[in-house]
């Protein structure tokens, strides 16, 4: 069967021959040069390739998204249904090898190649003479992404090498397109996000969750936030000590159906080891010396709404077992109990722990951790985000200036010097430099040399609330440690034997150790990681 080529291969001189290469790619490089979209250059190609120089049946296979294979994505000359079977997985048949390999590969003649599949179009419907298959690789730098191929009449005046080097040029360019395009959608679909992320945001309304700033990172978590208000799957906050987890944790129960329910919040590591259980659950009256009356447990507490377990990372094992069991079951049975009491409840969890690196090190169980990290949420630390420091820091100015009736204003250059510090300690300790100022300030204004001292030095100044305890006093179920003010203390007060010993005496038991010394968990955790323990 002739070929329905509209090229007389008998009769054509080698400058009719460059005639119709320079005018297949003019027309190709005006159409590229109008529209960054792929398609109408790439079928305008295969059909030129066909026309003009007789290289027919032209497709570009692409490869697949699970890059197993590929599958024809353009063509000339084929139908519908030969297109269908177009598909190769890696290194089957001549494509698939191309595919593979990234090699340029000619099958002289298609009836004695064993590897050529001839699955789309039968021998009966190409031409009787020896039919040439030949296949280039496209590829984005290093990597093959996809083939050029077409069927080549073998008796042809045309010398094989001058139609390899127009599809090596027109390989090279479907590569650059391909690349362009894709480079050129993940922009786009990144602009989408941030855009949907920046309206998310104005929507939202930070401030009604009394959370200061605009920073895309902290929009980033906002959104986020706002994105899984209306689920009921665990929510994990992850980031650095002072990032702000309470605030974002209430956040997120504010803007879910659960707004008009309770939220408690309960600190992990400031409960005593044998406190834990009561705490969480409740207890029944009787269940030990001093139970006079039934308590329940702040899950029981917080039924209907959203609990929210700070510092995770200091529930022992023997609980994260119970709890692992409250979340899977939507149980719980008080201490001394006998039934079991159906709740209702959301739980936000947040840590500064890498608890992956707790469960390989048996400190955390691996199948609490994959429930509890069903929607991770990422909190941004004060220095990924200083556009906000300016705005935070005026922001806890005029709150302690109110509280303490005090008038302290900070000049132009302070701000800056606030905004370029690297703060370690994240919001808390910004917040809390803020209260130093103007508490021990002696002027009415504060330029960048007025605030130097109360920086500490660059080192972090730890903070938080709790009374030093030189022991920690005998406490019943259900009583709370007392807090206060905790002077401030440097973040090299302890030495690395006053750690270890303190936690020797305390059985191990870092939260105990921490009392011993007067820290919080959270400062004891900072000196031990600082010390490299």
């Amino acid at each position: 069967m002739p070929d329905n080529s509209k090229v007389d291969d008998l009769n054509s001189s080698p400058a009719f021959w460059r005639s119709q290469e320079m005018l297949l790619l003019q027309q190709v490089m005006a159409l590229a040069g109008k529209s960054l979209a792929v398609e109408p250059v790439f079928k305008e190609m295969l059909h030129l390739l066909s026309e003009l120089l007789g290289l027919n049946r032209g497709r570009i296979v692409l490869l697949d998204e699970d890059g197993r294979g590929g599958s024809i994505r353009y063509a000339y000359g084929l139908t519908r249904e030969e297109v269908a079977l177009g598909r190769y997985a890696m290194s089957e048949g001549v494509t698939g090898r191309v595919l593979a390999h990234g090699q340029v590969t000619i099958v002289q003649d298609i009836d004695k190649e064993p590897i050529f599949l001839g699955r789309m179009v039968e021998r009966s419907k190409l031409p009787a003479g020896p039919v040439s298959f030949i296949a280039l690789p496209i590829q984005i730098g290093q990597k093959t992404v996809g083939v050029l191929a077409c069927h080549r009449i073998r008796m042809r005046t045309r010398p094989l090498a001058d139609d390899l080097t127009i599809l090596r040029i027109l390989a090279t360019l479907a590569g650059q397109m391909l690349h362009l395009h894709s480079y050129i959608e993940e922009k786009t679909r990144a602009l989408e996000q941030h855009n949907d992320m920046l309206t998310r945001a104005l929507h939202a309304d930070a401030t009604r969750y009394g959370i200061v700033g605009n920073s895309p990172e902290l929009l980033r978590a906002i959104s986020e936030l706002e994105r899984v208000s209306d689920a009921t799957a665990s929510v994990l906050l992850l980031g650095e000590s002072g990032t702000g987890k309470e605030l974002f944790a209430r956040a997120l129960h504010l803007a879910s159906p659960r707004r008009d329910k309770p939220f408690i919040k309960v600190n992990c590591a400031a409960i005593p080891d044998t406190l834990f259980e009561s705490e969480l659950f409740g207890y029944e009256r009787g269940a030990f010396t001093g139970a006079t009356a039934m308590r329940a447990g702040w899950f029981e507490q917080a039924d209907g709404g959203t609990i929210f377990l700070d510092e995770i990372g200091e529930l022992p094992l023997t609980m994260q077992t119970k709890l692992l069991r409250t979340l899977q079951e939507g149980t719980i049975t008080r201490l001394g109990g006998k039934r079991e009491i159906r709740i209702d409840v959301r739980l936000v969890a947040a840590t500064n722990r890498d608890l992956a690196t707790e469960v390989s090190r048996g400190q955390f169980r691996q199948d609490l951790y994959y429930r509890l990290n069903v929607i991770p949420i990422h909190l941004p630390s004060l220095a990924e985000r200083r556009s906000d420091i300016p705005a935070l820091a005026m922001h806890f100015l005029n709150r302690v200036n109110q509280a303490n009736q005090r008038n302290i204003s900070l000049t132009a250059d302070a701000i800056a010097r606030l905004q370029g510090y690297p703060w370690p300690g994240n919001i808390r300790e910004l917040s809390n430099v803020i209260e130093r100022m103007v508490l021990l300030a002696d002027k009415p204004s504060l330029n960048a040399a007025g605030i130097e001292p109360f920086l500490a030095g660059g080192e972090v100044a730890e903070v938080e609330a709790a009374l030093p305890v030189a022991a920690p006093a005998p406490m019943l179920p259900g009583q709370m440690m007392p807090m206060a003010v905790r002077p401030y203390a440097a973040a090299g007060s302890h030495s690395v034997q006053e750690l270890q010993q303190a936690v020797n005496q305390c059985g191990g038991n870092k939260s105990r150790a921490a009392q011993l010394l007067g820290m919080t968990p959270r400062q004891f955790n900072y000196r031990w990681q600082k010390l490299g323990l």
